[in-house]
Order: structure tokens, then sequence, then C-alpha cells
């Protein structure tokens, strides 16, 4: 069974199912919080399900990794690729309260087992129990690359990757992210754009962690909207 037509994503039946039940607890609690503008079927199905997965078959993620998405907010691409891989111990983050009181609720309704946190990255990201503890880190849209460098990073372990899932316009970003990645102990790993079965561009950019990052990073979010890295 193929979950979109001409993806060429196969997927089981019981997977085929637990997307189906994402896409319609998705609209159900999207009548009273917002989690996307995207409601029709195949706009769910493409934008945010292939969306999610797609890359990760680009990406090898080794058995049983630990996987935390950074500004999840309707559990993209975490819970999409959870899914795909229920071997991946996943974690989601999210600043907005509402946001994961729906992740949570998703979790245990299709039996994902995720970790789900309400708080800011830039915060728990100085948290010891947190920080460089992921084998990948991820992230879809959320920022700046970056800013999104200097959210994600701290909580890759030395050897992992962070993961960015972007638009079809983000060499402007990545070339003035250069500073910011090794500041941050990454380098750049995989830059490599492909089109949506609608047709739409998109960016993935794959960053490693090669040496730990320096205790002062992540910075407060006053000082990261004062100065970009």
């Amino acid at each position: 069974m193929q979950i979109f037509t001409g993806a060429g994503i196969a997927v089981t039946d019981e997977q085929f199912e637990k997307y189906d039940r994402y896409a319609q607890m998705l609209c159900a609690w999207n009548e009273n919080i917002n989690l996307t503008a995207i409601t029709d079927p195949e706009g769910i199905a493409i934008k945010h399900f292939f969306d999610s997965v797609f890359p990760f078959f680009t990406v090898g993620i080794p058995r049983d990794s630990t996987l935390i998405d950074i500004g999840t907010g309707a559990g993209f691409p975490g819970c999409a690729v959870k899914i795909w891989r229920d071997d991946i111990k996943l974690t989601l983050l999210d600043s907005l309260q509402k946001r994961i009181t729906f992740l949570a609720q998703l979790s245990d309704s299709l039996g994902l087992g995720a970790t789900c946190l309400h708080a800011r990255a830039e915060e728990l990201g100085r948290n010891g129990e947190f920080r460089e503890r992921f084998d990948f880190a991820t992230a879809r849209a959320v920022a700046n690359l970056s800013d999104l460098c200097e959210y994600c990073l701290p909580f890759v372990k030395q050897g992992g990757s962070f993961i960015a899932l972007k638009g079809s316009d983000a060499k402007q970003e990545i070339d003035s992210a250069a500073g910011a990645i090794e500041l941050l102990g990454g380098k750049l790993s995989l830059v490599k754009e492909y089109t949506l079965p609608n047709g739409d561009g998109r960016t993935l950019v794959v960053i490693d962690k090669v040496k730990a990052t320096d205790e002062k990073y992540p910075r407060t979010g006053a000082q990261m909207k004062k100065k970009r890295l």
C-alpha cells in the first residue's frame, strides 16, 4: 500500500491506519487550537506526511536512535517519522502548552511512546539532562538556519547530526549560517534540493556534530534576538 499517489513511500496497513488517525485528530483539534492551515486530505498527505518522512530516506538513521524534534508544532516531522520508524526514540519539544497537550494525546492514541516537553529550546538546551544527549535533532521551517543551529546543535551529541527541513530558497540561509555552524561545533555535510509530489521545492540540510558546543550557547532568547550568530 502507498500512502501517497506517486510518492513511492510504501507503508503497512497498520502504518496507514495511524497516518489516517493522525490526520483525523489533527483536523479535529485544529477546530479549537491553531495547529495547521492545511486541512485537506491531499495537503496533509503531501505537505505534512510526505514532507516529513521523505528526507529521512536520504539520511541514514541507525536503529534505536534518539531524535528530538525542536519546535515540533503539530508533530512534524517527528510524529510522522516515528510512525514510519517505530524503533526511533522520539522527544517532541514545543514552547506552546496547547500543542504539547495535543501531541501527548496523539502519542497515546497512536502508541508512539513519545516524550512531550513544554519548554523553550534556548532554555532546555542549557539543561544537562538534555544537552548533547541525542543522536539527532530535527526542525522543519521553524526559524532562520543560523538561529536553528543555536537552538538545535546543543542537543546533539558528538557524532550525531542536526537535520533541517527547509524551503526551496535556502541557499542564502545556508551561506549566512556558515559561521554559526562552525562556532556551535557543527560541520555542513549535506545539502539536497528536491520537490514534493505537488511540485513544491524543498531543501534538506544535514549538519554533523563534530565537537562539543561551548557552554555559553544557546544564548537567551533576548540575546539571540539582539544579534544573530
